[in-house]
Parts: C-alpha cells; sequence; structure tokens
C-alpha cells in the first residue's frame, strides 16, 4: 500500500493499493466523502497512465484537487515502481 500526504486540498491523505500498472483500491482521508468515494470507485480497475491522463490538472483550489493529487500520488507509485 502506497500512502501519499496531499497538499492544498481538503483531503489530508490519498491510500492506494496497485497490482502491477493496475488500481485496486483507493481511499481518501479527509475531504469531501461523496466526492472522493466516487472518484476512488470510478478509478478502481484503471491503469495507473490512463488516471493520471484523466486527473493531472484538475483544479479545484489552490491550483489543484483532490483528482489532481491522486494523479500526483501515482505519478509517485510509477517513479517506486520504475526507481
Amino acid at each position: 500500500m502506497y500512502r501519499y500526504t496531499t497538499h492544498g486540498t481538503c483531503s489530508r491523505q490519498i491510500l492506494i493499493d496497485v497490482d502491477g500498472d493496475t488500481i485496486q483500491n483507493v481511499e481518501f482521508i479527509g475531504g469531501c466523502a461523496g466526492n472522493t468515494q466516487g472518484v476512488a470507485r470510478l478509478v478502481k480497475g484503471m491503469k495507473i497512465d490512463e488516471v493520471i491522463a484523466r486527473c493531472k490538472g484538475i483544479q479545484c483550489r489552490a491550483g489543484t484537487s483532490c483528482p489532481d493529487q491522486l494523479a500526483r500520488a501515482l505519478e509517485e507509485v510509477r517513479a517506486q515502481q520504475n526507481g
């Protein structure tokens, strides 16, 4: 499980389980419950690169959003896998 501390959002942390390049589970700690649960369910089973492409750059406040933070977290996951 990967843990990512968010920056500039209501959510405080994102927990991510992956199997290879496929997302198995995402859990946001904090944030707008309905929105973060919705995002988490939508990305389950998706490939990491597709989620990054779809979510990176989405803005809510402070130049970021929970989906954007998820994309940034997944970039770190991918870097750790390739590292």
